[in-house]
């Protein structure tokens, strides 16, 4: 009875105490738990009592087992820190202490099982250790190091890091003086110098780019960062960091270096080039373009798009095309257009647009390269008018030489008949008829040689100096020089120019050209009617062009339109008609620049334009 009353009374006080604590038998049973020890391992709704620790444990308690075993032989293991799952599945750390439990004759019956709960402390080493993993891995990555100089002890202490950085062993013992040493003489240590007095006599930190040399020689870029510490407003030390940036600087330097002969390279291009962004905003702009814009500074232009450089029509034109580019990542390539610039001046471009595809695949912009063909396409339309002049001149040395063969011919086959008659011919008479036929041949021949050498000089004579003539006071000289003519035909002619209208001519030439289409529209005037002849004058593009209509006979252009302006070409019973003065009239207008146009009604009249180029 006692001894019951005894185990219920040693049950009752372990089970107040402050610990956790169960006390297990020589069986590994518990036989006694404080009320902490159950409630930890949320045993309270089971009966633990009796029960093996394997049991009451599983996998953990077979673990546990080999400690508790070499308890009962009266070795204890100490405190250790163990593991465990509870049932609610949390991860909970404990500190256990397992000891022999003895009888009052000190022998072992059984084991102390006490634990303490250090699940809080476990998880803040843990995260302590994890942040201190990283602290460290971010170190290596960015090669930062740290620093510390005490001030009351005048001591310097270099992380592993930083030594590493100034390439020294791991048991250099660093101080203020060596450590200043180690930066580049000059701007570098001059810089710090100043830095830590300043920050020793104002309390002001720093962080500053500066250069230094190694223990072992080598020449780093590194950024020095450095912080006062107080306490109670006093100085006591200064903290800092050392971080080793020269990887980054060379490469700073290698891509600036880059830049800097990719943009002298893009510079000393003869050609426009221009990125855009998106929106079609320039982001870049080389020397070229920002003169073909009209400006100095390229950075002037940075941000403009082409709403600020060109008329709105053009400007959109624009942007639909680098829409049309960005959209579909289809270049455009070598497109001729014209543009007009804000000074309203107007230029030819030869433009590609090729779109900035990016990782994913997307336009995140456009490059654009553009030449001034300006003076190419002038130069081009030059050459195609010498090649158009050139072509006209061989049709026109096609045609004299077909002229001047067929004329030649005839009055060279002329003259043999004549001799041929004349050498047979014994009747004196008919012989002097002959010999006046000859006579005439002859002039004949003197005509139609004159004719051409008129032409020749016409188209061959380049010393001609063109001079401003008024046009009225040219009129009214050839109508003074035919007013005998114009008389005896009972002819008028109409003076509608305006008296201030002053052309470019070559003063014969204008003076031939007005007295071959006056007196022809009088030569060929309808017999029913008195000729009139109706001048006056128009501007239409670079041309001044003289109108000259008639109320004469009229032409067929259907019948002899093509055949009109050809030398020795006539299309009336005229006997005065020699078929010329067309001909050499068009020349000399040709060989000013000019052309001739022609528009007749039989029987109504014709009306001939005259066009003097204004400008050569």
């Amino acid at each position: 009875m006692l001894k019951d009353r005894h185990i219920r009374t040693t049950s009752y006080l372990v089970k107040q105490l402050p610990k956790a604590t169960a006390f297990l038998n020589s069986e590994l049973e518990v036989a006694h738990a404080s009320d902490k020890w159950i409630d930890y391992f949320n045993f309270e709704d089971r009966n633990v009592f009796g029960r093996k620790v394997v049991d009451l444990f599983g996998a953990a308690g077979k673990a546990w087992q080999k400690t508790f075993k070499e308890c009962l032989k009266g070795i204890s293991s100490g405190t250790t820190v163990e593991h465990y799952t509870n049932t609610d599945q949390k991860e909970c750390w404990f500190e256990q202490t397992i000891i022999p439990w003895y009888d009052e004759q000190e022998n072992v019956i059984g084991v102390i099982f006490q634990i303490e709960d250090v699940t809080e402390s476990v998880v803040h080493q843990l995260e302590l250790d994890r942040l201190h993993l990283l602290y460290n891995a971010k170190t290596e990555i960015a090669k930062i190091g740290s620093w510390n100089y005490d001030l009351a002890d005048q001591k310097l202490t270099w992380s592993k890091m930083t030594k590493r950085i100034h390439e020294v062993a791991d048991d250099f013992v660093p101080n203020i003086d060596t450590s200043i040493n180690f930066y580049k003489q000059g701007y570098s240590r001059n810089t710090i110098s100043m830095a830590m007095e300043k920050a020793m006599r104002e309390g002001v930190p720093w962080n500053v780019k500066l250069q230094i040399v190694t223990a072992k020689g080598n020449v780093k870029w590194v950024i020095a960062a450095g912080k006062p510490l107080f306490k109670n407003n006093i100085l006591v030390g200064i903290l800092g960091t050392f971080q080793d940036i020269n990887a980054q600087v060379i490469a700073d330097l290698k891509t600036k270096e880059s830049e800097r002969l990719l943009k002298t390279l893009i510079d000393a291009l003869p050609l426009n080039v221009f990125v855009k962004d998106l929106n079609s905003n320039k982001i870049l702009v080389n020397k070229a373009g920002c003169e073909y814009l009209g400006f100095k500074n390229p950075n002037s232009l940075i941000g403009k798009n082409d709403f600020d450089l060109y008329p709105k029509e053009i400007a959109q034109e624009f942007r639909d095309e680098d829409l049309q580019v960005m959209n579909s990542l289809e270049p455009i390539l070598g497109k001729e257009c014209i543009t007009i610039k804000k000074d309203g001046s107007s230029t030819t471009l030869l433009t590609s647009k090729i779109p900035l595809v990016g990782n994913d695949g997307k336009a995140s912009g456009l490059v654009g390269i553009s030449l001034d063909i300006s003076e190419l396409k002038q130069k081009e339309e030059e050459l195609r008018d010498l090649i158009n002049v050139t072509s006209l001149q061989n049709k026109k040395l096609v045609n004299f030489a077909h002229i001047v063969s067929h004329n030649l011919r005839s009055h060279s086959a002329n003259f043999s008949m004549l001799l041929d008659f004349l050498v047979n011919e014994e009747n004196g008479e008919e012989k002097e008829n002959i010999t006046r036929m000859l006579v005439e041949a002859s002039d004949n021949l003197l005509e139609t040689l004159e004719n051409l050498n008129e032409v020749v000089a016409i188209n061959t004579n380049t010393n001609l100096v063109k001079k401003p003539i008024m046009l009225n006071g040219m009129v009214k000289k050839v109508t003074q020089n035919l007013s005998a003519f114009l008389k005896n035909n009972h002819a008028k002619i109409i003076n509608d120019v305006c008296e201030k209208v002053v052309i470019p001519v070559i003063p014969a030439y204008l003076e031939s050209i007005l007295l071959n289409f006056v007196t022809n529209a009088i030569k060929y005037k309808e017999p029913t009617r008195n000729p009139i002849i109706h001048l006056n004058c128009s501007f239409e593009e670079n041309y001044m062009v003289l109108v000259i209509k008639d109320n004469g006979m009229g032409i067929d252009l259907k019948k002899y339109g093509d055949k009109l302006f050809g030398m020795y070409k006539t299309f009336h019973n005229n006997k005065d008609a020699r078929g010329i003065g067309l001909y050499i009239s068009k020349n000399q207008i040709e060989a000013m620049g000019g052309k001739v146009t022609v528009t007749s009604k039989v029987g109504k009249g014709s009306t001939f334009k005259l066009y003097f180029n204004e400008k050569n």
